[in-house]
């Protein structure tokens, strides 16, 4: 049996281009920098994860990623640099952000939260994605007049994963989804998580839980105070024994 033919021609090197790819990443606070040539990469359709401590970086990753925060290096998005776009044109691009602390607008209703997640759609597209989110999320749909503060952890982190979607993201960037939840929670919550990557949807995943998020991932990179430590296919990475000393509770 032979070989299978490599790609060959123009679309072969963009093919296998990541769709997000993170070159030497600087990001400071004031004197402190919290980056330090912090480099990632993001294949289209893969779950990838950051693992690490309190303070390693994690979420000053994203924030830098979304240009929430200013930094030095090269972000690359569907083989674009978006050195100089600001935060909302990239979320036109198609890269959304679900933050840590999911933030919500607790005194508006379920429905109203997710329309705001919209904001960079045209004036009616977005109605179609509205009943694409209540799909996925049915308890969201039973409680779509309720105030966003009533709902429960789960719910809360269900409506800022809906909200993110509305705006029709090829990338979505996930900040400690299972901060605060339950156990039984956190595995409906990475559960969505998969069912997204089955649906299209590119990952990169932040997550302290690195047991539960390295079984779920394709890849994953450890950072350790604003620097990568080590990195490689997920399933790779939980069997080490450094890593599982360290990170996993080993």
């Amino acid at each position: 049996m032979t070989s299978p033919t490599p790609p060959t021609g123009p679309a072969a090197p963009q093919e296998r281009a990541p769709l997000l790819d993170v070159r030497t990443l600087h990001t400071r606070y004031g004197r402190v920098e919290a980056l330090s040539g912090v480099s990632v990469q993001v294949p289209r359709g893969h779950i990838v994860s950051v693992i690490g401590a309190n303070g390693a970086g994690k979420t000053t990753l994203m924030n830098s990623i979304m240009g929430v925060l200013p930094s030095q290096g090269d972000i690359s998005y569907a083989g674009e640099s978006l050195r100089g776009v600001p935060l909302e044109a990239r979320v036109a691009r198609g890269i959304s952000l679900v933050p840590e602390r999911r933030d919500l607008f607790a005194s508006m209703t379920v429905q109203d939260n997710l329309q705001l997640g919209a904001y960079v759609r045209r004036r009616g597209a977005w109605r179609a994605d509205l009943d694409t989110v209540y799909a996925r999320f049915p308890r969201l749909q039973e409680r779509r007049t309720q105030l966003a503060g009533t709902l429960s952890g789960g719910e809360q982190q269900m409506l800022a994963i809906g909200r993110a979607l509305m705006a029709r993201p090829q990338l979505l960037l996930l900040d400690e989804p299972s901060l605060g939840l339950a156990p039984l929670i956190v595995r409906d919550i990475l559960r969505i998580v998969q069912g997204l990557k089955a649906d299209g949807v590119t990952v990169l995943l932040v997550e302290q839980n690195a047991r539960a998020s390295l079984a779920i991932s394709d890849e994953a990179y450890v950072l350790e105070t604003g620097q990568v430590k080590m990195s490689g296919p997920a399933a790779v990475l939980a069997r080490d024994e450094s890593l599982t000393a360290s990170y996993l509770g080993g």
